[in-house]
């Protein structure tokens, strides 16, 4: 199970890149801080059922927050039109 956190941390860090060449900084910093939490776990050594305890947290606030900035914060608009 460390094997897939380091994986997700592979993938958050490739998202990180491409948001970062994007001109989106802030979502890059916001991945590289989760791709930073995944390595972490990922070299942690934990049981399987840790893991997975973690991850149900992390996708719990990862909707909760998501659904909370796509409700209430984000404003719509095409490209960089401000």
């Amino acid at each position: 199970m460390d094997k897939v956190f380091k994986m997700i941390g592979f993938w958050t860090a490739m998202f990180a890149i491409l948001f970062y060449i994007g001109d989106m900084v802030t979502m890059s910093l916001f991945f590289v801080a989760q791709t930073g939490l995944f390595v972490l776990l990922g070299y942690m050594k934990l049981t399987e059922r840790m893991y997975m305890y973690v991850f149900a947290a992390y996708l719990i606030l990862f909707f909760v927050g998501f659904t909370y900035y796509t409700t209430f914060l984000l404003e719509p608009s095409f490209g960089n039109q401000h």
